[in-house]
């Protein structure tokens, strides 16, 4: 299909939060018309304002009951732990029809946190577009962040099949390709894939932060590739991360103790000059750099921001 033909998908759409992901689809909905109305809610004016600066709604608020009426779609686009505050200030706000759905990282936690507050009527599609950059805020968005990547789906059973197939095909219309998943077995996938991966960054980077004065310097000084793309993935929003790790505990700690196990073999291989050891994991591993390419997944996206290799 076409992305820029046809009528708009939704007549008013509500982006609760308007970071990275939201400000992104504002842009896109904006370019391909696909609703016909956007209203952006965040906690403070200096972010509206710099919404209105950058022409990515047509109404704002400070106020989520305010933000929802009558919108037909409601993305939730804040961090991890305000979902059940935003949800509970918005509900009075929400008319029957209307979809609920979400862009954060973790998926089992709407059950708990979503679910229960949304009246009768409204259709909760959790989803999660697996896209993104270190950056934050509304001026970090881009229109072209979602391109070729995945946007996982995960609604419970029975949920209406209309209101998923809007969603989806919201997110086809960015360029994503769509995958309908379990939300604990998302949740243990992206553990791996994506919120080990950002621990381990914090880790070390943090380790480097905790050098000696000179030492520090000289690691900040002569990066190699790979200390770079540490600290990039290092400097991502804190508050956002804070509450994947806490909201997603369980996959985390899970996928954590077998990277755990695995460091220890090879901290030991290396003691005892286990070459071919070392050299057997190296070579197996490779192939999961074969399959990611393979993927298309190895480029990631460049932003307005993104003007090193």
């Amino acid at each position: 299909m076409d992305k820029n033909l046809g009528a708009p998908l939704f007549d008013r759409v509500a982006l609760i939060g308007i970071g990275l992901i939201n400000s992104s689809l504002a842009r896109i909905i904006r370019r391909d018309g696909l609703a016909r109305e956007i209203t952006a809610c965040a906690r403070t004016r200096r972010t509206l304002d710099k919404v209105k600066e950058l022409g990515l709604a047509d109404s704002v608020t400070t106020d989520p009951a305010v933000a929802v009426a009558k919108a037909d779609l409601v993305v939730l686009g804040t961090p991890l732990g305000a979902y059940r505050e935003v949800t509970e200030n918005m509900a009075s706000g929400l008319e029957p029809g209307c979809i609920v759905t979400d862009v954060g990282s973790v998926k089992a936690c709407l059950e708990r946190d979503v679910a229960p507050f949304l009246p009768e009527g409204v259709h909760l599609v959790p989803g999660h577009p697996i896209a993104g950059t270190e950056h934050s805020g509304p001026e970090a968005g881009f229109a072209e962040l979602f391109e070729g990547r995945w946007c996982v789906l995960t609604p419970a059973q029975g949920t209406d099949g209309v209101a998923v197939d809007r969603v989806a095909e919201l997110w086809r219309r960015c360029g994503m390709t769509v995958q309908m998943m379990d939300g604990a077995h998302h949740d243990k996938v992206l553990a791996i894939t994506s919120h080990v991966p950002h621990l381990i960054a914090y880790t070390i980077v943090g380790t480097a932060t905790d050098l000696e004065g000179d030492l520090r310097d000289e690691v900040v000084k002569f990066s190699a590739g790979g200390f770079r793309d540490f600290t990039r993935i290092a400097g991502s929003d804190p508050t956002m991360w804070r509450d994947v790790f806490l909201t997603n505990r369980e996959a985390v700690l899970e996928m954590l103790g077998r990277f755990s196990e695995d460091l220890v073999a090879l901290r030991r291989a290396i003691r005892r000059s286990e070459g071919q050891l070392l050299y057997d994991v190296f070579d197996r591993t490779r192939e999961i750099r074969r399959g990611v390419i393979d993927a298309g997944q190895h480029i990631p996206p460049k932003g307005p921001k993104d003007n090193g290799d």
